[in-house]
């Protein structure tokens, strides 16, 4: 709405009475249309560019980072970030309110041999040029999420270039009961992350290890670049590798994978967590996992679910993940000509209760009892 109208003009004529209005400014300067009404007034730009000679340190990361917004004065990062070697396995991410949790987690990382690259004592010059750096630097990058961090202009452009750059991002909660939404949401949404306000800090550090140590899948590298508008509007979905591209390196029988083919399968639809969940699944058990969801009660297979996968990923069960592994596996079932598909439901189910029961327990085993088997 304030693309539309003339406030960014009567923002940028009283942010030298008013200094809290560059930041309002470098917040705004994260939207396409306001970049470009910012980059036709050539008095404030030529104003930012004198700006961090002659003004204190905050006003100064303010300039550079309404600069970097609207792509004024970069190097070329895509040279420097090719020739650069990876120095760092983790960068962290964070507000500096949260600083002293930051440094406890950095102490613990660097105890476990992880190079870590932190800035403990606020960059300064160009941050955002040294900020770039630092990321093309770094294998991963830790988002310490909180309400201050993504309410920081700095932290929002940190977070934004990892994602640009396709750093693989690991979020961790840092505040109870926060929620993140807008432009973080639209970063982490997909994501698994570690909970530390629900767990004990040793706890919360052995699921980050864990998570640290998964296979690196490249999430970010299939998904398209949105707009500002986009990105309020709503968390887009991935694109998908092709259908015939996972044809090629998976058998044509769903009953012939194995458990690499699985992992392969889920990952290259998205699935994610459903990847984590089937873990140890092949073919034929996703294949009755599949008809089990299909039919007993919906209800009952999403509560077992859920707590399976709070157990196993300290995450809620995402359900649209859970609607797209219904379409996307039916879909490849279509292709599948065996018996397995004439066999009653009761079968599917009856082999569920030995097949998984040490992955629902006790639990699993009272649902079953409970369904009726015509």
């Amino acid at each position: 709405q304030i693309a539309n109208t003339n406030k960014v003009s009567l923002l940028i004529e009283i942010c030298d009475q008013y200094p809290i209005v560059y930041d309002i400014l470098w917040a705004l300067s994260f939207n396409n249309d306001i970049q470009e009404q910012l980059r036709s007034n050539t008095s404030f730009i030529t104003k930012l560019a004198y700006l961090p000679k002659e003004s204190d340190h905050q006003i100064r990361k303010i300039a550079y980072g309404i600069l970097w917004n609207l792509e004024i004065n970069h190097e070329d990062r895509t040279k420097l970030a090719i020739s650069n070697e990876r120095s760092f396995e983790i960068m962290i991410s964070y507000s500096h309110k949260d600083k002293m949790f930051c440094k406890q987690l950095y102490d613990q990382l660097i105890k476990l041999g992880y190079r870590v690259w932190i800035d403990f004592d606020q960059m300064h010059g160009n941050v955002m040029d040294a900020m770039a750096q630092a990321i093309e630097q770094s294998n991963t990058i830790l988002i310490c999420m909180s309400e201050q961090y993504q309410r920081s202009n700095y932290c929002r452009a940190e977070a934004n270039y990892a994602f640009q750059r396709r750093i693989r991002i690991v979020p961790i909660l840092l505040q109870q009961h926060y929620k993140p939404d807008g432009w973080l949401l639209f970063l982490v949404g997909q994501l698994l992350y570690v909970d530390f306000t629900k767990y004990e800090f040793s706890q919360a550090m052995e699921m980050l290890i864990k998570e640290l140590k998964a296979p690196v899948i490249c999430e970010i590298c299939s998904a398209n670049v949105y707009s500002e508008e986009e990105v309020n509007a709503t968390i887009p979905t991935k694109q998908m590798s092709s259908e015939p591209s996972l044809a090629l390196i998976l058998p044509e029988n769903i009953l012939d994978w194995n458990q690499t083919n699985v992992h392969d399968w889920l990952t290259g639809h998205g699935l994610l967590q459903m990847s984590r969940l089937f873990a140890n699944f092949n073919g034929r058990s996703l294949m009755y996992m599949s008809e089990l969801i299909e039919n007993v009660e919906l209800q009952q297979v999403v509560s077992l679910l859920q707590d399976d996968s709070l157990r196993r990923t300290s995450q809620n069960l995402s359900l649209v993940e859970l609607s797209h592994f219904r379409s996307v596996f039916n879909k490849q079932k279509q292709s599948l000509t065996s018996t397995i598909v004439t066999e009653s439901p009761k079968i599917y189910i009856n082999w569920y209760r030995v097949r998984f029961f040490h992955f629902t327990g006790i639990v699993m085993g009272q649902m079953l009892d409970s369904v009726s088997l015509q």
